[in-house]
């Protein structure tokens, strides 16, 4: 079929649920993504942060192969090889001890928010609340959206799951004042990806940490864009000289295939045969792609190179910065975000899609990017000419 036939199919035949550009990609090789009609775009999108190994890498299509000629689909009835080595390897390498495999972000999130409501009713007197934050974005569920802070969503869908209490992100008073006897636990996103890359202060953390040992209630952090390297750390929590109670993964974790994960210390190793299951968590082919997505991160030391290549492109933004448009250069790894003096986010997105370079604008007016953890230099060097090349430069006052 031709391109204007397979937009004829998209017209007449999916579900609309979102914006999207006229375009129709066929195949990914490394950081490129390449349309029906041969057209190579530069991915600083990352799949949405989820190809870390850049698109099609060998050994995630490799295990693929190897693993559907042994076994897809045993059921969540049996234990099957590659999870159990999956387990061993996740948890050997985080400050966790129970694990739960899923397949989305969401459905990780709703696990999260189920366990803690478990603690609740356990240990709290029946506590169910959970306090969230402005901004925050936790999944598209009833509950997770429930849970998330977007403004526009709060009427959507109604009625909603209730029993969320929206703080103020890097304001611990903010918190405090609404902790109650009803508090089961604190859910944050240590950096805000969806909100704009908004990074949690290491002075917040910690008291929020606090707080919750004083008061008996679960510290959950939300890793889903954060986890498996992104922001220079294996995850995110590393950073901040704590650990949370419960822990979410997902993008990342399967390099692009669909796979998420719930983690837990073991005192929270609490529920009840058929409080938690489902169809497809730990199926052997997201079981055996983990794995290698993990033994690939730690083996390759990509999380030092990650590190690396974020501090060259903030860098590299705090140069043009000088020149063009930007500002409120921010985050950590390869999780950036800067802010545009007067070009909408949408507008310098299509200018630079136009040129080949795939980025995100979460905001009116801020950019984020997110590319593979593999990213080199001379590709970093080629987004930032494409970028260049479309900012306006800044107005001397």
């Amino acid at each position: 079929m031709n391109k204007k036939e397979l937009l004829q199919i998209a017209d007449t035949a999916l579900l609309k649920v979102t914006d999207r550009s006229e375009i129709v990609m066929q195949k990914g090789e490394g950081l490129y993504l390449i349309d029906t009609e041969g057209n190579r775009y530069l991915d600083f999108i990352g799949g949405w942060a989820v190809n870390c190994l850049g698109h099609s890498p060998k050994v995630i299509s490799d295990i693929l192969a190897e693993q559907s000629r042994l076994l897809i689909n045993a059921s969540p009835s049996f234990y099957n090889l590659p999870m159990l080595e999956y387990a061993d390897l996740l948890i050997r390498n985080c400050c966790f001890d129970r694990v739960f495999f899923t397949s989305t972000g969401a459905e990780a999130n709703e696990g999260a928010i189920k366990l803690a409501r478990k603690f609740g009713a356990k240990f709290k007197n029946s506590a169910s609340d959970i306090i969230t934050t402005h901004h925050g974005f936790h999944g598209r569920t009833l509950t997770t959206m429930s849970a998330t802070g977007k403004e526009h969503w709060e009427k959507l869908f109604e009625p909603k799951t209730r029993g969320f209490v929206k703080t103020i992100f890097n304001d611990y008073e903010s918190v405090e004042k609404n902790v109650t006897e009803k508090t089961c636990a604190i859910m944050i996103e240590p950096i805000q990806g969806e909100g704009g890359v908004n990074v949690a202060t290491i002075d917040y953390v910690k008291k929020l940490r606090n707080l919750c040992n004083h008061e008996n209630i679960l510290l959950i952090f939300d890793e889903i864009q954060t986890g498996m390297g992104r922001t220079g750390k294996l995850f995110c929590y590393e950073h901040y000289g704590i650990e949370p109670d419960i822990m979410t993964l997902g993008k990342g974790i399967g390099g692009g295939f669909p796979l998420s994960a719930l983690l837990a210390k073991e005192n929270l190793n609490i529920f009840d045969p058929g409080d938690q299951g489902g169809t497809y968590t730990a199926q052997p082919l997201a079981m055996s792609v983990g794995l290698v997505v993990l033994r690939e991160l730690l083996s390759q030391n990509l999380v030092v190179h990650c590190e690396k290549m974020g501090k060259l492109i903030l860098r590299r933004l705090l140069d043009l910065s000088e020149t063009f448009e930007i500002k409120n250069i921010r985050g950590r790894g390869l999780l950036i975000a800067f802010d545009l003096m007067e070009t909408k986010g949408t507008d310098l997105v299509n200018k630079c899609l136009n040129d080949k370079l795939l980025i995100n604008s979460p905001g009116e007016r801020s950019i984020r990017l997110m590319p593979p953890l593999v990213v080199n230099e001379d590709e970093i060097e080629e987004m930032l000419t494409i970028l260049q090349n479309n900012l306006a430069v800044k107005k001397i006052a």
